[in-house]
């Protein structure tokens, strides 16, 4: 018996039918769970605020105890920062360097550097800009342990 061009183009149209059937199927069953709405809604909250908590810290805040993804976020802080200052977002770029500022072991020594390194006006927005960046940096880190502690409860 032979298997000609036709017949394995009905097989494989009756598969995908039954593979689209099968998906329409389970995508039904699942819309009709009345749980499914406020669990989508809660996770489009979550992913909004931990969107809108990215954007103003430039990333999700690390863990202190762990170095190397403070160095990392401290670098990725320090390029962006200077990204944007090399594109004209005077506010966004501050705030990524006082971000840096914030983290860094060593904050005299690296303000030290931005000065040499930074026209005046910017660097004295910088400063002005520390201390509000630093508490709202410790802020995140805060919950960010407190919602780790929660998670470990559960």
């Amino acid at each position: 018996m032979e298997i000609t061009r036709t017949t394995l183009g009905i097989a494989a149209g009756i598969a995908g039918t039954l593979f689209l059937g099968y998906c329409v199927y389970f995508d039904q069953q699942r819309r009709k769970d009345p749980l499914f709405k406020k669990k989508l809604r809660e996770r489009r909250q979550k992913a909004q605020q931990n969107a809108s908590r990215s954007r103003t810290l430039g990333g999700p805040v690390p863990d202190m105890s762990d170095h190397e993804a403070m160095q990392r976020f401290f670098l990725q802080q320090i390029q962006l920062g200077e990204e944007l200052l090399a594109a004209g977002d005077l506010e966004a770029g501050v705030e990524h360097l006082g971000q840096a500022v914030a983290v860094c072991g060593q904050t005299q020594q690296l303000l030290s550097v931005l000065q040499q390194t930074m026209p005046a006006p910017i660097f004295h927005l910088l400063l002005k800009k520390l201390p509000e960046v630093s508490e709202r940096l410790h802020a995140s880190m805060k919950a960010n342990r407190n919602s780790l502690h929660e998670e470990d409860v559960e």
